[in-house]
C-alpha cells in the first residue's frame, strides 16, 4: 500500500521506530498537528502536569484522554486508547498544560465528564493490526457502495473508519432523508464479520474529513483549522458586494463557502457611515440610483435613470448632503462626480546603459 492511506492519519509513510525503544513508534510527518507555544515556558513546580492529553485519529476526529499512571508520552507518539469495545490506536497531537486550554475552548470540564483512558504506547503487533485495518477501508467504502446501491438506498458512503484493534468500523454517509439500513448492516456483519456503526454527517462535515483543495489554492480551511460551521446566507455575500454566482460562491460541498463569513463584520462596520443605496438622489437633470459602492474609498456609484449604462463616483458626504436637501425639497443641479486623480508614475531607477533592452544583443548591421 502506498502513503495515501496513512495521510488520512497524518502519517507520511509506515510508522517508524523511536531511538529511544524500537518497540514504540512515532508518526513520519507533522501533518495536522498543533503547534504548542506554551512547551518553552517552565511550568511552577507547584502546578501538577496535566495528565490528559488530544489524540488524533482518522481525518479531523480528535479526542482527549486521560494518561494512565506511569505512562509518559509526547506529541508524535502512536498510542493504544480505550475504546467500545476494545482499543483504538491514535496519535498524540497535544500534551501538557494547553491540552486544559482545548478543552475548556470545547467546553469539556474535566473534573465533571467521564475521559477515556490511555492504555500503553502502541507495540508493534499494535501497529501491525491497525497497518491491516488502514489497508481494508478503501475497498470496504467501495464494496459498501455497491452493496447500498444493490439495496436502492439514496444514501452515500463517503468514508469508513476501521478501529485499531480491527473489531469494529465506522461507516459515514451522507443522505437528504431518513434511511433504512438495517437490512444493510445485516449484510455487512457478515461480509467485514465486524462490529458495524452508521453515522449520517453532512456535506461540511463530509468536506473537512476528506479534505481538498479550495479555489484559493490552499488546503480547505473545514479540514486544516476550522472547527466551528457557522451558517453562510447570501445576504452576507450581498453585503460585501460579491457576486451572488452561485458557481463562484459554492465551495467543495455545494454550500455557501465559509470563508464569506470572514470579512463579513469589517464590512458591516464600514457602511454604518454610508446612506441607504435604496434612497434615489433627485436632481433637476433626474433622479439617480445607486449602483455600488467602494467602503475602502469612501465612494458610492450612480447613474441616471435617462442613461444606465453610465456610472459615476459621488463622494459619500456629497451623497449625504443631497439627501438632506431633498428631505427640504430642494433639487440640486446635478451630482458632482469625483475626478480621478492621475498618479504620478515613480522611476524607481533609469535605464542608462540599455540593460533592458531586448536588442542589445541583436547584431547591428555596419552601414
Amino acid at each position: 500500500m502506498g502513503s495515501s492511506g496513512y495521510l488520512s492519519r497524518g502519517c507520511a509513510g509506515y510508522p517508524k521506530p523511536t531511538h529511544k525503544n524500537e518497540s514504540f513508534f512515532k508518526h513520519g510527518c507533522n501533518k495536522l498537528d498543533v503547534y504548542d507555544w506554551l512547551k518553552d515556558i517552565p511550568s511552577p513546580e507547584q502546578i501538577k502536569q496535566f495528565d490528559i492529553v488530544e489524540v488524533r485519529f482518522k481525518n479531523c476526529r480528535k479526542d482527549f484522554y486521560r494518561l494512565s499512571p506511569g505512562i509518559d508520552v509526547s506529541v508524535g507518539d502512536i498510542i493504544a486508547v480505550e475504546a467500545s469495545p476494545g482499543h483504538d490506536i491514535g496519535i498524540v497531537t497535544l500534551a501538557g498544560n494547553l491540552v486544559w486550554y482545548q478543552m475548556r475552548k470545547k467546553k469539556i470540564n474535566p473534573a465533571t465528564e467521564e475521559i477515556k483512558k490511555v492504555y500503553r504506547k502502541a507495540k508493534s503487533t499494535d501497529i501491525e493490526k491497525w497497518v491491516s485495518a488502514i489497508e481494508q477501508e478503501q475497498p470496504t467504502m467501495f464494496k459498501t457502495r455497491k452493496i447500498a446501491s444493490d439495496l436502492k438506498l439514496n444514501m452515500k458512503v463517503s468514508d469508513v473508519e476501521y478501529q485499531g484493534d480491527k473489531t469494529k468500523a465506522v461507516f459515514y454517509y451522507t443522505a437528504d432523508e431518513r434511511v433504512d439500513f438495517r437490512e444493510l448492516i445485516k449484510i455487512l456483519a457478515e461480509e467485514f464479520m465486524i462490529r458495524i456503526e452508521m453515522r449520517q454527517i453532512g456535506v461540511r462535515q463530509e468536506s473537512s474529513r476528506l479534505g481538498g483543495i479550495g479555489s484559493c489554492g490552499r488546503e480547505l480551511c473545514c479540514s486544516s483549522w476550522l472547527t466551528q460551521f457557522k451558517s453562510v446566507s447570501t445576504n452576507t455575500a450581498r453585503i460585501q458586494q460579491l457576486s451572488l454566482n452561485p458557481q463562484k460562491l459554492a465551495g467543495q460541498c455545494s454550500k455557501l463557502k465559509c470563508c464569506i463569513n470572514y470579512e463579513y463584520d469589517t464590512y458591516v462596520d464600514a457602511i454604518k457611515d454610508f446612506p441607504d443605496s435604496d434612497i434615489i438622489l433627485r436632481t433637476k437633470e433626474g433622479d439617480a440610483k445607486h449602483q455600488k459602492s467602494d467602503i475602502f474609498r469612501n465612494i458610492m456609484w450612480y447613474s441616471y435613470a435617462s442613461n444606465f449604462d453610465f456610472i459615476f463616483p459621488v463622494s459619500v458626504e456629497k451623497v449625504k448632503e443631497v439627501i438632506e436637501l431633498n428631505k427640504k425639497n430642494i433639487l440640486p443641479d446635478q451630482l458632482e462626480p469625483i475626478k480621478a486623480k492621475e498618479e504620478e508614475k515613480k522611476v524607481d531607477y533609469e535605464n542608462v546603459v540599455g540593460q533592458d533592452d531586448i536588442t542589445r544583443f541583436d547584431d547591428k548591421k555596419k552601414k
